[in-house]
């Protein structure tokens, strides 16, 4: 298994939090439809409130949770969310968290679902892992059918010289990176404060909906994208993740865009669309070559290229995706998924039920569709 770094102490060092723990990400999404909780975790899984007096504990971490309302005719219900957070797979402790920020909770709240970035350096192992906490009897907690975040993934140290990041790379990425540049392709990084800022989000979102007919991806609203750039500028977030927009374009043409999350603790790649025109110049190598770049330029210490399919197999419909993220030099981590504690079993069931149908239906059935 491997280490995936520290949960962040409640010292003010804010930096070493995990984007999905901070109070910007919490903040966004409670703008689209959740409502946030913060609390403080003590290392016996309790739990309280957090406030001005209590953050400051050495041995106490910053936990936050997420919760979504969904109204029916007659009732409504609510799920919770622990973004990844706490860093074990301890199902008896995962249940003794939620036990104790159950009263804090909306009363219908039917399942508090965690995402513990425990990682293992290949897949087998994370799912002999999983089989494990499946077939723990002590305890309610128990992996979810579905996962909320990619649990595969690549990461890129970045404490190397950008010579020794290039040549750990495949030589193809190296030689696609050169071309690209060779062949007149510019890249640009744009935050929502720069005066071009709607036009070329205007161009992103379009090759976004070309990408979305092309591979059958659903993708959020516009709204939704251009305000996480409007939140992650740097005069409104200087001291939080910074949100950036790259584009590649050649002569006249946008030829692919990225959306990467910057703070402390990481660089993410959150979003990627490409068009249709000139894709032999490998705009994509250049961009994530220039955005990798510059993570080590803003001071984080990897880039997490944020989701892979969980093996190199040939026959997996993301197989192109596996090659293009894994090229790049990263370490492989495979997380050990979501895991639910259910708090009213009968809706529990239901809505695992429907979840699932869902899972199919978009990954799929619409897939299959949009490709005939």
């Amino acid at each position: 298994m491997l280490k995936m770094g520290m949960f962040s102490k409640m010292n003010g060092q804010e930096q070493a939090q995990r984007f999905l723990q901070t109070d910007f990400w919490a903040d966004f999404k409670t703008a689209h439809g959740w409502k946030k909780y913060s609390f403080i975790l003590s290392p016996d899984g309790t739990v309280s409130e957090r406030n001005s007096e209590n953050q400051c504990a050495p041995d106490r971490t910053i936990l936050s949770v997420l919760v979504r309302k969904f109204s029916l005719k007659f009732t409504a219900f609510y799920i919770a969310y622990v973004p990844m957070a706490p860093e074990c797979a301890n199902l008896e402790f995962i249940e003794t968290v939620s036990a104790n920020l159950k009263k804090y909770l909306p009363k219908n709240t039917v399942y508090i679902r965690f995402d513990p970035p425990v990682g293992f350096a290949t897949a087998t192992e994370r799912d002999e892992a999983v089989e494990k906490l499946r077939h723990n009897r002590n305890t309610k907690a128990r992996p979810a059918s579905v996962c909320v975040q990619p649990p595969d993934t690549t990461i890129l140290g970045l404490n190397k010289s950008c010579d020794e990041l290039l040549a750990a790379m495949k030589s193809k990425w190296r030689y696609n990176i050169r071309l690209s540049q060779k062949k007149g392709v510019e890249v640009s990084y744009y935050t929502a404060d720069n005066p071009e800022f709607e036009t070329v989000f205007d161009q992103f979102y379009s090759l976004f909906e070309i990408t979305g007919k092309r591979d059958g991806v659903n993708f959020h609203a516009k709204s939704y994208y251009k305000d996480l750039l409007e939140r992650g500028k740097p005069s409104v977030c200087s001291d939080g993740p910074q949100i950036r927009l790259y584009l590649a374009k050649h002569e006249d043409d946008y030829l692919a865009g990225i959306i990467t999350l910057f703070c402390k603790r990481e660089a993410v790649y959150l979003y990627g669309a490409s068009g249709n025109l000139k894709r032999n110049l490998m705009p994509a190598y250049l961009l994530q070559w220039t955005a990798i770049q510059d993570a080590k330029k803003y001071g984080c210490p990897e880039y997490d290229f944020y989701g892979i399919p969980p093996t190199d197999a040939e026959n997996h419909p993301m197989h192109g995706l596996y090659l293009f993220k894994t090229g790049f030099g990263g370490q492989e981590i495979h997380r050990i998924g979501s895991i639910d504690v259910p708090l009213r079993s009968v809706m529990y069931s239901l809505y695992s039920a429907a979840e699932k149908i869902r899972a199919w239906w978009h990954k799929k059935f619409l897939k299959k569709l949009i490709g005939r």
